[in-house]
């Protein structure tokens, strides 16, 4: 297939950009050629703010894609950009969104695709959600995901306030600091590794079950969050010390982190049912192989 990737030099945009290389695609991705690409692909250059410039940028490749991977959108903009502009090579989208569109407070457990309560409150989520909406109301033909913390080869660690996607968590740990986890990060999180997220992404462009459906996404393992970080300290062979931030009041303080203070874990049944590749990596084994990568690029 011809792909186009919106994004390619971002940790899971990157990735989807390697892994359809490797599966003997032709990939084309479009970025403002600010970091570096992966070999081989075939490099756009515009900045997603600027519609004419992505329309040039299109024009300049000069050639039809089988499908559109948007892994940077996330506004309404950038779906409109798809559905109006993009649409000329393409009619068919597959779109990285976020658990984070549900409304925490309505959330079921395990949360699947039937429950409808989404976030109205014009943040990163309820942003995520118009986004999301444009893509149903246009006539495009799409598959939209929404994983919740993807972790693995390019990301940093950390899943949980006060340390979410903290650069020195290794080193926080082995210097023996305890970690200020909310409740003592007893919520429930089901972390999927990039690879898994981009093969799905990949595997559902020729799948008719999956046209115009929506999926929520989970790896292999649903654990605490506090385990999550003991599992690392497992890995590195230190001990983790969980300091509990009482519950009472934070989210009051910081509403910013609403999105993490609640259980998420998710039915992977609909996707299950359409055939889609379903993940295969445990927790421990995406995060070892995360930390590895970590340390060597220290």
């Amino acid at each position: 297939m011809k792909l186009l990737i919106m994004g390619g030099s971002g940790p899971l945009s990157r990735r989807v950009a390697e892994l359809a290389l490797m599966q003997g695609h032709a990939v084309h991705t479009l970025t403002r050629g600010v970091h570096p690409l992966p070999e081989g692909v075939n490099a756009l250059t515009a900045d997603r703010n600027d519609d004419a410039a992505v329309l040039a940028a299109l024009d300049d490749a000069g050639t039809a894609f089988d499908a559109c991977i948007d892994c940077t959108g996330r506004t309404p903009h950038t779906a409109r950009q798809d559905v109006a502009l993009v649409s000329r090579w393409t009619n068919r989208f597959v779109v990285v969104s976020t658990d984070s569109v549900y409304d925490p407070f309505m959330k079921i457990v395990p949360q699947d695709e039937s429950n409808e309560h989404y976030l109205t409150d014009g943040g990163y989520g309820a942003t995520k959600r118009l986004m999301e909406a444009v893509f149903e109301e246009s006539g495009v033909t799409y598959t939209i995901f929404r994983p919740g913390h993807i972790f693995g080869v390019g990301f940093q660690l950390g899943c949980y306030p006060e340390h979410t996607r903290q650069p020195d968590l290794l080193q926080h740990i082995r210097a023996g600091k305890p970690l200020r986890l909310v409740g003592g990060g007893e919520f429930l999180i089901h972390p999927i590794d990039v690879d898994d997220l981009a093969l799905a992404l990949l595997d559902c462009i020729g799948n008719p079950a999956a046209f115009r459906q929506t999926y929520c996404i989970g790896g292999v393992d649903v654990v605490t969050n506090a385990d999550y970080y003991r599992l690392i300290g497992r890995i590195i062979g230190c001990g983790v010390t969980v300091e509990d931030v009482p519950l009472a009041g934070y989210l009051d303080a910081h509403p910013q982190y609403s999105g993490h203070l609640c259980h998420r874990s998710y039915d992977l049944t609909k996707m299950r049912q359409a055939g889609i590749r379903m993940p295969t990596t445990t927790l421990e084994e995406g995060l070892r192989r995360q930390i590895t990568w970590l340390v060597e690029n220290a």
